[in-house]
Parts: structure tokens; C-alpha cells; sequence
């Protein structure tokens, strides 16, 4: 009888275990089909700033990678400075100003400027009549009425008082002198410093009441309209570059430009390959222009690219939209159809990962996703911690 009972409280245990079993079972299924899905508000949406973006197709295999910097062209760069010595009146610029050709940056005095215009004003009324008596002489020897060393002597002074009015003439205008003023006998006490492009004030070395010497550098100016990138590609990888070849980019020490930009990167094409090798390296530079100019870019910032010598593409989102769970790569997709209401279902998607570059990977998902299918880009690990949220699911 007792072995009975034994046996009888023994089943009735089984059974209450198997129970148990079959309700954690149904617990666990519940919870699953809950985790692929979550739902926030338009105001939590807003409030932690979360971003959408597209998956994009880009080339991160069949790439060479290079560094470099930005530069400008030796022609939209000027240095400015005058072949005459002279002490500083004003100066009429501050560094990171924006200038027009022609514009005035400082005035300049001295007595030197002075007596430049006077000489100029003395030669012209010298060379005057020294061409008049050198016709004179000229009709003279024609005739056979004068004597040639006369006219040899009148022809050699007028050449050289027009090579000294000449030379003078050369002078003044590099110092911007209006010539028909001054030829009214209007000297003009001040060197007016004029900027010889457009572009950017960048250093001003000078202050006033400095005297300057000749040729010493006052401005720099650089037209940052033109900015170019400067990339060192090694010697493996020379055959593989070729002008033409697309180029995308990022700043080095700026990873705040590219989350200002949508994680937007730098595009450029390869229109120059230098024939010899960088100072003690085994680089060659490689030139290209920037295609899309709407970024802030400053000659000298420091660049990471990626140079594309093929057309293999795959599919990819910036690296943030990644995020890792349960030792799996996860991203979430809008729902665009269950908009309502004010809210925003997401559906998490389990992604294979790859390789990743200038801000973006590759991804390939577990299943399908549309090529308009908008990817949460910034913030995603919010929507994973509201999506653990709900894994504790009452019966």
C-alpha cells in the first residue's frame, strides 16, 4: 500500500513538471514573436533624436585606400608683399576676412614712393624733347644737312630716356599709380596694397607704423573655391589608378562634418598621377578635384580615402546603424505602412556584417529589405533597450 502512494505522489509530480514545461514553452514562444517588432511614439521618436537613412549600395572591395590632405593650386594661392620699402598707415583687412580682386588691404607710405613719381614726371618731360630733337636730327641726316655723330648722339639719349621712362612706367604700375593722374602732376602721397585674387585673408604678418622691407610677405590670400585633395598611393597599388577613377572621402579628425552631412561622404575624380616619387617614400601623389563642393574644407585638413578600380558593389548602412544582441548584428526598419496614429513600428532585422570604411559596412540581411526602406542611422541602441523592455511577457 505504501509503495502505492509512493508511486502515486511520483506520476502527479511528472505531471506537474511536464505542465510547468509546456507553460515556459508557451511563455518563451510569446516572447520571441515579440522581439522583432516595437513601437514608439512620434514624441519619444523626436526626443533622442533618432535618424533615418537609406541601405545604400557602395564599393568597399574593389577599392585602394589612401590618406592625404586638402590643398590648392599654386594659382589660387597669393602671397602679398611690395618691391618697395615702406611703413604700414593702415591696414584695412582681418585675417579670415573675404576679398575681391582689387580690393585694398592696406596703405602704404614713404618718401621713397614720392620720389619715385617725381623721377617718372622729370623723365617724361626729358624724354619729351629728347624725341623731339631726336626727329629733328633724324630729318637732318636725311637730308644730308646735319652730321652723324650729332644724330648718333640725340638717337642714343632717346632710347635710353625711353628705356628709363620705360622701366619707371613698369614700377608704378605694380604699385597701382593711376599714370594719367600723375602725368597731370597729381603725386600721390600713399601705396595702395590691392589683393590679386579672390579668396580668404590668411595670415597678415605686419602692423602699423611697421617699416617693412622689400619682399617681405604681408597677406596670404587663398581661394578655397578651388581645393583639391592630395592622396600618396604606394607603389603596390600604382598600376591600379588611373584618371577618371571616382573617389570617396571623409576628414581624418573630423567625424562630426560627416554626422552634419547625413553621413554623407566626400566625392571626388582623379585628374592627375605625379611621375615621381614623394621624398624618401614609396608614394606617388595622386590629384583630384572635389565634385561636390557644398562641404566647409580648409586647405591642409588630413583625408581618408577610398579610390574605386572596380565595380563591385554591395549593399551597406553607416556603422551606427549596426547594433549587436544576443551575439548577433541587428538593424531596424520603419514600417512606413503601420504609421499611425502617431507612432513608429520598427522591425528588427538580423544582418550578416563585413567589411566597413569611411563610416559605412556592409551588410547582408537575413531577409529582403526594399531599396526605399528607411534604416534607423543614429540612435538605434534605444530602440533595442525598449525592445528588451517587453521580453518579460506576463501569461
Amino acid at each position: 500500500m505504501q509503495q502505492q502512494i509512493i508511486y502515486a505522489l511520483f506520476c502527479a509530480a511528472i505531471l506537474t513538471a511536464c505542465k510547468n514545461n509546456k507553460q515556459d514553452s508557451t511563455k518563451e514562444d510569446k516572447t520571441i514573436n515579440n522581439e522583432t517588432h516595437v513601437s514608439i511614439t512620434d514624441e519619444q521618436f523626436k526626443t533622442i533624436g533618432l535618424e533615418l537613412g537609406n541601405v545604400e549600395q557602395k564599393n568597399l572591395h574593389s577599392v585602394v585606400k589612401a590618406s592625404g590632405y586638402l590643398a590648392v593650386l599654386p594659382q589660387n594661392k597669393a602671397s602679398v608683399s611690395t618691391f618697395l620699402g615702406a611703413v604700414i598707415k593702415s591696414i584695412s583687412v582681418a585675417e579670415g576676412v573675404y576679398v575681391k580682386q582689387g580690393q585694398t588691404l592696406a596703405l602704404l607710405e614713404h618718401p621713397d614712393f614720392i620720389n619715385l613719381q617725381q623721377s617718372y614726371l622729370t623723365e617724361k618731360n626729358n624724354f619729351s624733347y629728347l624725341e623731339k630733337e631726336y626727329q629733328r636730327q633724324k630729318e637732318l641726316a636725311e637730308q644730308n644737312a646735319g652730321t652723324l655723330k650729332i644724330f648718333q648722339q640725340a638717337e642714343r639719349d632717346y632710347n635710353s630716356s625711353k628705356a628709363k621712362l620705360s622701366a619707371l612706367e613698369t614700377q608704378l604700375k605694380m604699385l597701382a599709380v593711376n599714370l594719367n593722374e600723375l602725368s597731370k602732376g597729381n603725386i600721390i602721397p600713399i601705396i595702395v596694397l590691392a589683393s590679386p585674387i579672390d579668396g580668404y585673408i590668411g595670415h597678415i604678418t605686419i602692423n602699423i607704423g611697421e617699416f617693412v622691407q622689400p619682399n617681405k610677405l604681408l597677406f596670404e590670400i587663398i581661394d578655397n573655391s578651388k581645393i583639391h585633395v592630395d592622396l600618396l598611393v604606394y607603389e603596390k597599388d600604382l598600376f591600379k589608378i588611373k584618371i577618371g577613377q571616382k573617389v570617396n572621402f571623409i576628414l581624418a579628425n573630423q567625424p562630426e562634418h560627416q554626422e552634419e552631412h547625413n553621413n554623407e561622404t566626400i566625392k571626388g575624380e582623379i585628374y592627375g598621377i605625379n611621375k615621381s616619387f614623394e621624398l624618401n617614400t614609396k608614394a606617388l601623389t595622386v590629384h583630384a578635384k572635389i565634385e561636390n563642393e557644398k562641404h566647409e574644407l580648409i586647405p591642409g585638413m588630413y583625408v581618408n580615402a577610398l579610390i574605386d578600380v572596380g565595380q563591385q558593389t554591395s549593399q551597406t548602412v553607416p556603422v551606427d546603424a549596426v547594433v549587436k544582441a544576443n551575439g548577433k548584428d541587428w538593424i531596424f526598419v520603419l514600417d512606413e505602412s503601420e504609421i499611425k496614429n502617431g507612432r513608429y513600428n520598427f522591425k528588427r532585422i538580423e544582418v550578416l556584417t563585413g567589411v566597413s570604411d569611411l563610416g559605412y559596412i556592409e551588410i547582408s540581411p537575413a531577409e529582403k529589405i526594399s531599396s526605399t526602406a528607411k534604416v534607423v542611422v543614429k540612435n538605434p541602441f534605444f530602440i533595442l533597450s525598449k525592445m528588451k523592455e517587453g521580453e518579460h511577457v506576463e501569461e
